[in-house]
């Protein structure tokens, strides 16, 4: 066995140990929606890192390298060990043997996401140095089953689609910032595959939608503080339930102590199906 970059190793190979690790879980994607997700993750095949046996990836820990709102940071896309040589401490050491690697390339702290029920693995990241940072609600609804609560005034506001990137003060529309792979930096990165709504009163942006149809998963949506409970982000969701090319809808990583998105997703009959924590070491 041999811990190495993967940065000579060719996709297929890498797609298929991904694949492999994660055959027992519930949720699978396919290869197309790998490499969207490695894409929009800032993926860096030449700063992660997998456990080999000849030629078969048996363990990996994929690192998106990017900045995280002022820090060059490693963000762990993807970690996983095929199952017959799970409990053998591979992910801890594959992680340990990056670090130096990281460090050289001036990363200052490593983030990553971990489901709160998975207590084994939490248990490791705090032996490894992580602290918790946030804590995030997450959303998986089937499309037939959400009821936005469209008002009777809806014909006030026009929705169509913008370009983000014409429109600089969207941070101001946030209660929160977003997670790594829902960041402007991360939407970014795999532009042509989201769709991008706007709403308008007066041909005034009071709130704005960012919207992947090939996976359903709303990464952003935001409404200007003084617009709010008027019916925006219900107008927005309507119009994205009828782009979505999935049959769900998915809202990633919200912040618990934010109370606006809770209720409204609530209030559109989209219910929490569970949390996460937001860790980070710092290098």
């Amino acid at each position: 066995m041999e811990i190495k970059s993967l940065a000579a190793i060719d996709s297929e190979t890498i797609s298929k140990g991904f694949i492999e690790a994660f055959t027992d879980y519930d949720i699978q994607i396919g290869k197309e929606q790998f490499q969207k997700m490695l894409k929009r993750r800032g993926f860096n095949a030449a700063l992660s890192f997998a456990a080999f046996e000849a030629d078969r990836i048996i363990a990996f820990t994929l690192n998106g390298i990017g900045n995280f709102y002022g820090k060059p940071t490693a963000y762990d896309t993807g970690t996983g060990t095929v199952i017959e040589y799970r409990g053998q401490k591979l992910a801890p050491t594959i992680f340990e043997y990056s670090i130096p690697f990281l460090k050289v390339q001036g990363i200052q702290q490593y983030l990553l996401e971990v489901l709160q029920h998975n207590a084994k693995a939490i248990s490791v990241y705090q032996q490894l140095g992580f602290q918790v940072s946030r804590e995030f609600n997450y959303y998986m609804q089937k499309t037939c089953d959400i009821q936005p609560k469209i008002k009777d005034d809806k014909l006030r506001y026009n929705i169509r689609q913008i370009d983000i990137e014409a429109y600089p003060h969207l941070a101001a529309f946030w209660d929160f910032c977003p997670s790594w792979q829902n960041s402007l930096d991360s939407i970014k990165r795999a532009y042509s595959d989201f769709v991008c709504l706007g709403a308008f009163l007066d041909n005034e942006l009071v709130g704005y939608s960012v919207f992947e149809p090939l996976s359903g998963d709303i990464a952003q949506i935001g409404i200007k503080p003084q617009n709010r409970r008027m019916g925006i982000a219900s107008l927005l969701l309507d119009k994205m339930i009828k782009l979505n090319q999935n049959d769900i809808i998915k809202i990633v990583n919200t912040e618990t102590s934010c109370p606006s998105i809770s209720a409204f997703l609530r209030a559109s009959k989209i219910e929490a199906s569970g949390k996460q924590y937001e860790m980070i070491k710092y290098l």
